[in-house]
């Protein structure tokens, strides 16, 4: 019976982390648990797990722990699952793995059904969900540790505030398929959601070969007022100062520094070239529904 590694980024630590490994390890004897401690770890355990034969690597956590072990284990064909713990994991709401379930999610794993995924890249870093440059990535950037403590959530919405307030970058990309394009910040996408429930790429499949982009061409407060609530309408895509396309790969520059992010962390800054391996990243996932 091969082991299965699950990487556990706990939310809490001390008692509740404890409390929590304790209930990923009583899922089945099957489960090895290596829990995380700081930014890197997890990438770091699932590179080395290659080497020991494990029969499938969990990242247990939300869309950053997801995006640290796929990393790790992009250049292998290991089987990679999920069970999404602690904050929103929106890789996993787009794959249909049950959230705020262990158990349900568990039997995904050992189901066993395999789903062949592209797997997008950002100068060679990895993403599974959705990269952001300017604004979202900016204020991932301003948004403190202490304040997201205190404050949570609303913590982004008052760094929004700040970011907004200040005169945007121009951001220019060019398709390697299409036309330049230019905005004030853009949002790439492997899947559909953004932020949970929000579909912001309507045509976007996880296996098409293709990323999907949104360019947003202002950044007023009314400007990202109106954005999201258009997002929130699924009406975005409609709005004359909104172009979406797809592409299979394009260079993104900017005359000033703008930064980027990758599945919600800071990764990197302009200038940038995206890109994806098609099909290449083994994911467990629930099997499709049977239309009969």
């Amino acid at each position: 019976m091969k082991k299965v590694l699950v990487i556990l980024n706990p939310a809490a630590k001390s008692d509740r982390a404890r409390a929590l490994r304790a209930k990923i390890e009583a899922l089945s004897p099957r489960i090895v648990v290596r829990m995380t401690s700081a930014a890197g770890d997890a990438r770091e355990f699932s590179r080395k797990a290659l080497d020991e034969d494990f029969d499938a690597i969990v990242a247990a956590g939300g869309d950053g722990t997801v995006n640290e072990v796929a990393n790790g284990v992009a250049e292998s064909d290991v089987r990679f699952g999920i069970l999404p713990v602690g904050t929103m994991n929106v890789f996993a709401a787009e794959l249909g793995i049950p959230q705020n379930n262990l158990a349900a999610a568990w039997s995904v794993i050992e189901d066993g059904f395999l789903r062949e995924l592209d797997l997008p890249m950002a100068n060679g870093s990895f993403f599974v969900q959705l990269a952001g440059i300017g604004l979202d990535a900016e204020v991932v950037r301003l948004t403190t540790p202490e304040s997201k403590k205190s404050l949570g959530p609303v913590s982004y919405l008052l760094t929004l505030a700040q970011v907004a307030a200040v005169s945007p970058p121009t951001v220019i990309l060019d398709p390697v398929d299409s036309h330049r394009r230019e905005g004030s910040f853009v949002l790439v996408g492997n899947g559909r959601l953004y932020g949970g429930p929000f579909v912001l790429f309507k045509n976007a499949r996880l296996d098409d070969g293709l990323l999907d982009v949104l360019v947003f061409k202002n950044q007023s407060h009314w400007d990202v007022v109106r954005y999201f609530q258009a997002v929130a309408f699924g009406n975005h895509a409609d709005l004359p100062d909104v172009e979406y396309f797809q592409t299979k790969s394009m260079n993104v520059h900017s005359p000033v520094p703008v930064p980027v992010e990758l599945d919600g962390e800071l990764a990197a800054s302009l200038p940038c070239t995206f890109g994806l391996r098609p099909r290449k990243f083994r994911v467990l996932a629930p099997r499709p529904k049977s239309s009969g």
